[in-house]
This record gives C-alpha cells, sequence and structure tokens, in this order.
C-alpha cells in the first residue's frame, strides 16, 4: 500500500508530520493491504492563519483495487487528531464496502428439499 501525504501552504508539513501519518495509515488500514493500493492523506488549515478550534482538516483517500475511491474528512483541533480521526473513518468506511462487495460475491443456497406444507 503506497501513502502519499499532502499539506496546503498554511500547514507545515515536515517529515515527523507525515511518518506520524504513514504510521497511523499502516496501523490502522494495514489488513486492507491487499485490497487498497494508495492512501492519499491531504492535511490542511480551514481558517489560513487564524485561530480557530477544530479548524485542522485531515482529507484521506483510499484507492481500492478495480473499485471507485473511498474518501473521509475529519476536523479535529490538530493535526495529529485529524490524522488519527480520518483513518479510523476510513477504516469503518473500507471495512464496510469490502463486506458489502463480499455478500454480493457469496452465493445464496437454496435446499434442494424443502418440506411441504401440511394441506389444510
Amino acid at each position: 500500500m503506497q501513502v502519499q501525504f499532502n499539506t496546503d501552504e498554511s500547514v507545515e508539513g515536515h517529515e515527523a508530520m507525515s511518518q506520524h501519518a504513514e504510521e497511523v495509515v499502516q496501523r490502522v488500514l494495514g489488513r486492507f493491504g491487499e485490497q487498497i493500493t494508495r492512501v492519499e492523506i491531504h492535511v490542511s488549515d480551514v481558517n489560513g492563519n487564524k485561530a480557530g478550534d477544530n479548524d485542522k482538516r485531515c482529507l484521506m483517500e483510499a484507492r481500492l483495487a478495480g473499485r471507485q475511491p473511498i474518501a473521509v474528512t475529519e476536523l479535529a483541533g490538530s493535526v495529529h487528531q485529524a490524522i488519527d480521526g480520518a483513518a479510523q473513518k476510513l477504516k469503518r468506511s473500507v471495512d464496510s464496502t469490502l463486506a458489502k462487495l463480499a455478500d454480493r460475491r457469496t452465493p445464496v443456497s437454496v435446499p434442494e428439499d424443502l418440506p411441504e406444507s401440511p394441506a389444510d
């Protein structure tokens, strides 16, 4: 699974933040490694240079092999919290999507010998 980390001009995208994001993605989404080809992380400050509560935004997008991407967004007070929250949301979303796909692939078996209903 490839991880891409991006920030806008209002967030300082230093190596430690990028490393934290990759570690979180590997820890939270690692079990989907076969199905997810790439995770893109976009971090921004919605208020720019102004202060504000819950103004750090993390958009996280998972690219599933042969499927449409799944994207989630998390707002938090810090970039690290936004990354952690987005990863958890993405895990739930990917898990749900893959479970639905698995349900569609599982054939429904119909018993051959059904008991006849009693005649009235």
